[in-house]
């Protein structure tokens, strides 16, 4: 099995997991005898443009001519049976799939966000979730609201973009889902469900699950989006001590708020950005993982990291959260790995206690869930037999 890779790697600057997640795959699929051609730009290579390629960049998105010429190169020179795209913007452009289906090479996109309909990607603006281009020709409301880059002029270009290509996208031979929440998004695009696999990301496998800590964890960046504020209110709602420890992991604009949080009650304490091992050390002392977004988050890792460390999950009914619990599976499959509430402070100050309960109850759920679900060997099958599909649709 021959495969192409395609992705346009975040700046170095921004904290991409996207990469994270696409360095894995390669890594994932190469263990598993696949050759792997990644075909990768990244946006770091914007600063280093000439002049004249910088003033040709707003283009981009719509048509990049050097990454048709070097990937019509690789498909020649390297004769795959699969492109698989992620992020194309904006240094690749969805025609790099025209340019696959020139050459009768099927095309695989993982959806990561919600970029098909959205020109930020995230459904989200202002402080609350937003859906207004959604249904629309063109992204009027996008340009009004200056919703890419915060300027309106490539507000414009991109809701450009999303308009011409609408029959690239709609051309795509497979779309991998991450959650069930992505393939609704889909279908609601247009998509047929029989060009629709859900098929989440997979993180490294921690080992078995030490015994449960204590208290709750939030941890990953302190932006609004994240619903760290939404925690501090739920959790001021309750006496001093009676919930156990919180402990806040990570940074962001809203650091101060944990910070402050964290100097005026002995129950909250503000680790501060962690790294890995710290991250591994925070999850063994906690019994519950706290993942509160206001926003549709699509697939927020720490989900899944919580689950591979055998953490049960409290999480808000949003995005990927239900999916990633498995609680909007069959009531005759596994339990739930958690508990779900809407993005309200008093909802979730309710759930709180529950949680701290019934939290070693619903610990051996987490790791089976992880272990049915997100470990490698699970998910690069999935990814396997994806590839082998369309393999033998374009052979026939």
């Amino acid at each position: 099995m021959r495969v192409i890779v395609a992705h346009n790697r975040y700046r170095q600057a921004q904290p991409s997991g996207e990469n994270t997640i696409v360095d894995q795959e390669i890594d994932q699929l190469r263990a598993a005898g696949v050759e792997v051609a990644p075909f990768l730009r990244s946006s770091d290579e914007i600063a280093r443009f000439s002049a004249v390629e910088k003033a040709l960049l707003p283009l981009s998105p719509i048509y990049a001519p050097r990454a048709q010429q070097e990937l019509n190169r690789l498909i020649t020179e390297f004769r795959p049976d699969v492109l698989h795209l992620h992020n194309p913007y904006p240094l690749l452009s969805p025609w790099v799939i025209r340019t696959a289906h020139r050459h009768g090479v099927p095309v695989v996109q993982t959806v990561h966000n919600y970029r098909q309909v959205c020109s930020s990607g995230l459904y989200f603006r202002q402080g609350r979730i937003c859906q207004d281009c959604r249904g629309r020709v063109l992204g009027v409301p996008a340009i009004v609201h200056r919703c890419y880059r915060g300027s309106r002029a490539q507000s414009a270009l991109m809701a450009t973009t999303l308009a011409v290509h609408r029959p690239t996208w709609r051309s795509v031979d497979r779309y991998i889902a991450l959650t069930s929440g992505i393939a609704s998004h889909l279908r609601d695009y247009g998509i047929p469900a029989d060009r629709i696999v859900v098929k989440p990301n997979a993180i490294p496998d921690p080992g078995p699950p030490p015994p449960l800590g204590e208290g709750f964890l939030f941890f990953g960046r302190l932006s609004p989006e994240k619903g760290v504020g939404l925690l501090l209110d739920a959790w001021r709602r309750h006496p001093e001590g009676t919930l156990g420890p919180l402990r806040i992991a990570g940074d962001g604009e809203l650091r101060p708020l944990a910070e402050a949080a964290a100097a005026e009650r002995a129950d909250v304490e503000f680790l501060g950005p962690l790294d890995r091992a710290g991250v591994a050390a925070a999850l063994r002392a906690t019994a519950v993982v706290i993942a509160v977004p206001t926003w549709h988050d699509v697939l927020p890792t720490v989900v899944i990291e919580a689950l591979a460390a055998g953490r049960p999950v409290l999480g808000t009914a949003l995005g990927g959260i239900p999916y990633l619990i498995g609680a909007d599976e069959p009531a005759a499959s596994s339990p739930a790995a958690g508990w779900l509430v809407p993005p309200d402070p008093a909802a979730l100050a309710a759930m709180l206690p529950t949680a701290r309960d019934r939290a070693a109850v619903l610990a051996p759920h987490a790791r089976a869930r992880y272990e049915r679900t997100f470990h490698p060997d699970v998910v690069t099958g999935q990814l396997l037999d994806i590839y082998a599909t369309m393999r033998a649709s374009a052979r026939t």
